[in-house]
Order: C-alpha cells, then structure tokens, then sequence
C-alpha cells in the first residue's frame, strides 16, 4: 500500500476475509479492494456505493456485525463481518 506502515486489520465483506489498514474507514477500505457496490436500492434495486463519504447521505449503507451502518463512518476492526445490504 506504497509504503503505508499501519497495521493491517483482517475482516470480511461478503463471506470473503480481506484485509485494511487500521483506521480505514469501512467504505475507504471496500473501495481500495476495488469493491464499489455497497447495496441496492430497494426502489429499484440499482447498485450503490459512496457518495457523500461525510455521513450525511445514506447511499454506502451496510451490515456491520448484523448492524446497519454507513460505511463511510465506522472504522474498520480486526475480525469485523461486513455485508453488502441496509435500508435507510
């Protein structure tokens, strides 16, 4: 991650264990593995992903641990079960 000397923290997204860096956020750390659809819409069941990535929106929605949350504000921890899915 050229030549970021954070620790690395392993969780998973979708069943699969990948890794971060500590003090990623979840939506940072999805989007740096190239993962860009974090639900969707329950209208139309379009894709969605990070929009605002400040937490005002609610387009990055995901299951943290069971718990809804926007992606782009909780921190990833070692051992964390993330997946794609949520309504606001």
């Amino acid at each position: 991650m050229n030549g970021d000397r954070r620790a690395s923290v392993g969780f998973t997204f979708a069943g699969r264990a990948v890794e971060a860096r500590a003090g990623d956020t979840v939506a940072m750390a999805l989007w740096r593995l190239g993962e860009r659809t974090l639900r969707h819409s329950s209208r139309d069941g379009a894709p969605r992903a990070v929009f605002c990535n400040m937490g005002v929106c609610y387009e990055c929605l995901c299951r943290v641990d069971g718990a809804v949350v926007r992606a782009c504000t909780t921190l990833v921890q070692d051992g964390m079960r993330v997946e794609p899915g949520g309504r606001p």
